[in-house]
């Protein structure tokens, strides 16, 4: 394996994309829970949904945080190691992305600054119209990463000129079926993946009786409806991407010639690993989606049981006790959906006009190695890192995460030492 620098560049890529996807998906589902719930303590004065605020919102940043930095990470190792998809489509595929890096490190990182350091320093409306933008930029980063992937798998809007694809039609590459069905099952998706982290936390601090502000009352709601009502829809835009699978895009034949794309893809074998890691992704993602289908309905059995089950606390905790694990099954169908998804674009890497082995850096095995070896072993630290983190917050509870309220009993901090000279 080490002697081939085009498989461990596709494995490199595809080990850090699910690692920072990981991430962002958190960062979207959290976003409008956590945006509803200040909407709703700002027009009520509520201070306990404040609190809910708070320590949702502490874990948000964490993740967050984390994400820009695989994010950077992610930007330089795609610049590095895939020179020939820059060379070629630098003025198509490279634009969404340079958005999305406005968008995300710029914009969002600006007003989430705001949100962060405004708590009893701004207004309430302008601290909950901080957090507003942070949700909408958060939201619009993801569809620009959706239109440069969609220009992979169904390239639009250019002309090619010299062997170089100029953008002719920003809002074809905009409006690209490919992104837009995309857009809609990553963010209903990312939405269940908030959904049952917010659930695995809630059933964490309810087996202990630890809510003395309702917050986690409220998750568990929360979640039960959430699951009750998107597994469908994430199941319905994932099947609609199906249909552009063996789809010739519209710009076929710009590049190659229908008896050349035939013949590059009649000589693409694939290799073992390649038809392994798609048929396994998909045995994965069906598996998991199947679960998830189940899932929402008896959440709602037990949400039913809970209040007439008070006098027994130990079937409570036994009830509550799988939902721990339940952040898993949306994780995993959504990597595996992922690895389906990319592996059947394959052998192309932007489809019938840029081939995989032609749009990766010429890199010899040594330097393949090296980079393979420092990019996934950045994004292993970067992942258990923040796991660590966040599963310590969430069990620290309201009082204990990055935001928490300081307690008014608490001593006064001590003052800066003054140097004089």
């Amino acid at each position: 394996m080490f002697e081939d620098p085009l498989l461990l560049a596709r494995l490199q890529f595809a080990l850090t994309a699910a690692t920072h996807f990981m991430f962002v998906t958190l960062t979207l589902g959290l976003a409008p829970y956590i945006l509803v719930t200040q909407l709703i303590a700002t027009l009520r004065g509520d201070r306990r949904r404040m609190a809910a605020v708070r320590f949702w919102g502490g874990l948000y940043l964490v993740n967050y945080g984390m994400g820009v930095l695989s994010g950077l990470v992610m930007e330089l190792q795609l610049a590095v190691n895939w020179n020939g998809l820059h060379e070629m489509f630098g003025y198509s595929f490279a634009a969404p992305l340079a958005l999305e890096t406005m968008t995300a490190f710029f914009v969002e990182s600006t007003f989430l600054g705001l949100w962060i350091f405004g708590w009893d320093r701004m207004g309430r409306w302008a601290h909950l119209g901080c957090f507003a933008v942070v949700t909408a930029t958060a939201y619009l980063s993801a569809w620009w990463v959706l239109v440069a992937n969609g220009f992979l798998r169904n390239p639009v809007g250019f002309e090619m000129v010299d062997g170089v694809a100029h953008l002719t039609d920003p809002v074809a590459l905009m409006t690209n079926s490919a992104a837009l069905v995309a857009f809609l099952h990553i963010i209903t998706g990312a939405l269940l993946v908030g959904a049952l982290v917010i659930a695995a936390t809630s059933a964490y601090h309810l087996r202990r009786a630890d809510d003395p502000d309702g917050i986690f009352r409220r998750g568990a709601v929360f979640a039960t409806v959430l699951m009750c009502l998107l597994p469908i829809p994430v199941a319905a835009f994932g099947g609609m991407q199906f249909d552009l699978f063996g789809t010739a895009p519209p710009t076929s034949g710009l590049t190659y010639t229908a008896g050349e794309i035939e013949a590059i893809e009649e000589a693409a074998s694939g290799g073992a690993l390649l038809t392994s890691a798609n048929t396994g992704s998909e045995v994965l993602m069906v598996t998991m989606w199947a679960l998830m289908f189940f899932l929402g309905p008896l959440m709602l059995v037990g949400l039913l049981l809970y209040r007439p089950l008070r006098r027994l606390p130990g079937l409570r905790r036994l009830l509550l006790a799988p939902l721990l694990v339940t952040p898993f099954l949306p994780y995993a169908a959504s990597v595996a959906g992922w690895v389906f998804r990319e592996t059947n674009r394959q052998p192309w890497a932007v489809v019938h006009h840029l081939t995989t082995a032609d749009a990766v850096t010429p890199l010899s095995p040594g330097a393949a190695a090296v980079s393979f070896s420092f990019f996934t072993g950045a994004f292993a630290v970067l992942a258990v890192v923040t796991c660590w983190l966040l599963v310590r917050f969430a069990r620290r509870g309201p009082r204990g995460g990055p935001l928490a309220e300081r307690p008014a009993d608490a001593p006064e901090r001590p003052t800066a030492p003054v140097h004089s000279f």
